[in-house]
């Protein structure tokens, strides 16, 4: 029987999960996607956890329990949020063993008030990984410019991270460069480089949705027939970035003395426009040493009927290059796509945030 997820995976993929909550590990359901879908990693956000933690009773004797001590809304959702991904390592934890520390990872995201925040970046960082207590977890910090920093800072501090909200090629090698400028600090110190690890995650969808809404605005036939394209080509080049990176020497000295790849990983990868092939921010950027991480609507329909027919990736850099350029040609400007997809990549990530503190707020108010 044709098994695209299993194909995918051979092809050098990593399938991880886009969605945590204390159901899919109660009910089994986690295990479920890891024996039958090739599923090794997990990713959560500030929206996953809001969305988990508002819709499931599970929660609820934990909330009587705060509510008993006194707990505010933070406390209760820093305890929340933990439990579950320190559950969510335990059921990865095989995984973990079988794929020496490069699978097996739960990510869980600083809070994102903190996102130009690097010393309350840096300290969270070092919390959560302490509180957790599992090392086949990430800590997740936004590529920022503030965040840059606290990367170099939480690498260098032996933690391992998952560095998210990447848009640009530019903001990328900045963000190659923060996790090898931490791995050397590292060995300066004489500390060893074993277990720490680190992925990039490079959003997909979200691009589209922005640069297609300009090139409809645009609105000639030129800019219209360029609609779905962008995406794919930044990661595409996003790629050509990482194999730049991984064969300069600096990144040799770095791999000899134990280092491991920081693998892209792509992002935000659920068709947003339903014109577009569910499936295509997969089958569109399969190679090898990278993380696909997917909602489970993107993970079924690949499981069903996607088409996996090896590289599409480094077969295709000229493809991308003249992309890019026909997008500058019919007058996207690219650097003003990807300020706006950062502000409003933390602007929503905060926003769940919120809500998510609030609806607690609420919870344990009536819980008294």
């Amino acid at each position: 029987m044709s098994d695209p997820l299993g194909r995918l995976s051979d092809e050098g993929v990593a399938i991880w999960l886009d969605d945590l909550s204390r159901d899919r590990i109660t009910t089994g359901n986690l295990q479920s996607l890891i024996d039958d879908r090739h599923v090794v990693g997990i990713t959560s956000n500030p929206t996953i956890f809001h969305n988990a933690i508002s819709k499931s009773s599970l929660y609820d004797d934990d909330i009587r329990r705060h509510a008993a001590e006194g707990s505010d809304a933070d406390a209760a959702v820093r305890d929340l949020t933990t439990a579950d991904v320190r559950a969510a390592a335990d059921v990865l934890a095989p995984v973990a063993r079988r794929t020496g520390g490069r699978d097996g990872r739960v990510s869980i995201e600083v809070d994102p008030r903190l996102a130009h925040d690097t010393e309350g970046t840096i300290a969270q960082a070092a919390d959560l990984w302490t509180e957790i207590s599992r090392p086949n977890i990430y800590i997740k910090i936004p590529a920022t410019k503030a965040g840059l920093p606290a990367i170099t800072a939480t690498i260098a501090a032996g933690i391992s991270v998952n560095v998210t909200l990447i848009f640009s090629i530019q903001r990328y090698g900045e963000v190659m460069n923060a996790y090898q400028a931490g791995l050397e600090q590292r060995l300066e110190s004489g500390d060893s480089l074993d277990g720490i690890s680190s992925v990039a995650s490079f959003f997909v969808s979200r691009v589209d949705a922005e640069v297609d809404k300009r090139l409809e605005t645009i609105g000639t036939d030129d800019a219209l027939a360029l609609r779905g394209k962008a995406a794919i080509a930044n990661a595409r080049l996003a790629y050509a970035a990482y194999e730049d990176v991984i064969a300069d020497p600096r990144w040799q000295r770095l791999e000899a003395a134990g280092a491991t790849k920081q693998r892209p990983l792509w992002a935000s990868t659920s068709t947003k426009n339903p014109d577009y092939p569910d499936t295509m921010y997969v089958t569109e950027l399969v190679a090898p040493d990278t993380v696909n991480t997917m909602p489970e609507s993107t993970l079924e329909a690949v499981a069903d009927h996607g088409e996996i027919t090896g590289d599409t990736v480094r077969p295709n850099y000229d493809d991308a290059r003249q992309t890019m350029a026909r997008l500058a040609e019919v007058g996207i400007d690219l650097d003003d796509v990807i300020a706006v997809l950062e502000r409003e990549g933390v602007e929503k990530f905060e926003s769940s945030w919120n809500e998510l503190l609030e609806s607690t707020a609420g919870k344990l108010e009536a819980a008294k």
